[in-house]
């Protein structure tokens, strides 16, 4: 049997690995981090879940949906219960027309007709189905194993480890930011990997805040609000997670989620601090729970697509197999993940077993 490794444990390395096995192949997960599961990270907390990364998904987008089913997690996913969104013009909210809130965040845009579905996400949060991919991989998935170099060998592809160890597979999918992936590839004779490092990764701050529903005296209407570009302060935009989607905070209290520029001070005091002036809030937060993502949302420059095709189809040339998955090829949220991590793995078994 093939051993292939899949290079990355975030959401597109897990689901290139499942459907990787499921095709016969022997399949091993080397993460670089202390846990998998990439920016996917739910903490539950005193009845609140709170989410470090991506909140849920586009109803429309069949990927994740799909690969959830599979999963047994069909009767975990939720829809969204609030709609609309807001706009702080400084001076006080405004009504935002739909989509209109992610081209003010820099987020490449959806059709309206996506949009009009509205979102998804898990009943106990987005780390949900990180959980059970990783449950049903077990010990494939190994941590703390950063792949520094990949040349080829006798029986395929020799991956040498962080501290000297090294695995010998008979194929490789590069589930990595666009900058690892870029350096690999190049490894092996891909040049033009090397403009996969074009891919810019945006940096993000987000805090949650947990209040009692007595602390806040304005109104919580739709999902949230986006802050003009003029708006002045650090709040980017706040998303009522508890109003989102259901299970997120206990009765009786609310959670928000504060999205912030780059700040010198404490992330939470100031998130506090100016969520106080807009929302009417009393008091201070029953405790609030900051994420850093020095590299966070992958942009891509123009004329990726065309890069993207390139570099795969320079490497299809080689064997044994290499292919490309993740945010930084394929789309940065969750369901382009997982349909990039299985299309990829796709292609991979089908070059082994020709």
């Amino acid at each position: 049997m093939t051993t292939v490794a899949v290079v990355g444990g975030g959401l597109a390395g897990l689901a290139a690995a499942r459907e990787l096995r499921r095709s016969g192949a022997e399949v091993v997960v080397l993460e670089a981090g202390r846990r998998a599961g990439g920016v996917i990270v739910t903490e539950r907390r005193d009845g609140f879940v709170v989410e470090g990364g991506p909140d849920g998904f586009l109803a429309a987008e069949p990927d994740i949906q799909d690969l959830a089913r599979e999963l047994g997690l069909g009767a975990r996913l939720v829809d969204q219960l609030a709609r609309g969104t807001a706009l702080w013009t400084g001076r006080g909210l405004e009504p935002l027309a739909e989509g209109r809130a992610a081209e003010l965040l820099g987020i490449e845009p959806h059709a309206e007709s996506e949009l009009a579905r509205g979102f998804r996400s898990f009943a106990g949060g987005m780390a949900e189905i990180v959980e059970a991919l990783l449950a049903e991989l077990g010990p494939a998935v190994r941590t703390g194993q950063g792949v520094s170099g990949m040349a080829l060998c006798a029986r395929g592809w020799r991956l040498s480890v962080t501290g000297g160890s090294a695995h010998e597979v008979g194929g490789v999918i590069l589930a990595v930011p666009a900058w690892s992936a870029a350096r690999l590839a190049a490894a092996v004779g891909v040049a033009a990997a090397r403009g996969l490092e074009e891919v810019v990764y945006a940096p993000s701050i987000t805090v949650s805040l947990a209040y009692r529903a007595d602390q806040i005296t304005a109104g919580l209407d739709g999902t949230g609000f986006v802050a003009a570009p003029d708006a002045g302060g650090a709040v980017r935009a706040c998303s009522y997670a508890s109003r989102k989607y259901p299970g997120r905070a206990p009765p009786g209290h609310v959670l928000l989620r504060a999205f912030l520029a780059p700040v010198a001070d404490d992330a939470a005091a100031v998130a506090h601090a100016e969520l106080a002036r807009i929302l009417g809030i009393r008091g201070a937060p029953l405790w609030a729970r900051a994420f850093f993502w020095p590299r966070g949302l992958p942009r891509y420059r123009p004329g990726h697509a065309a890069q993207v095709a390139a570099v795969r189809a320079a490497l299809a040339r080689l064997a044994p197999p290499v292919d490309l998955a993740g945010a930084g090829v394929d789309g940065a949220g969750v369901s382009a993940c997982v349909r990039s991590g299985r299309e990829a793995a796709r292609r991979v078994a089908a070059r082994l077993a020709s």
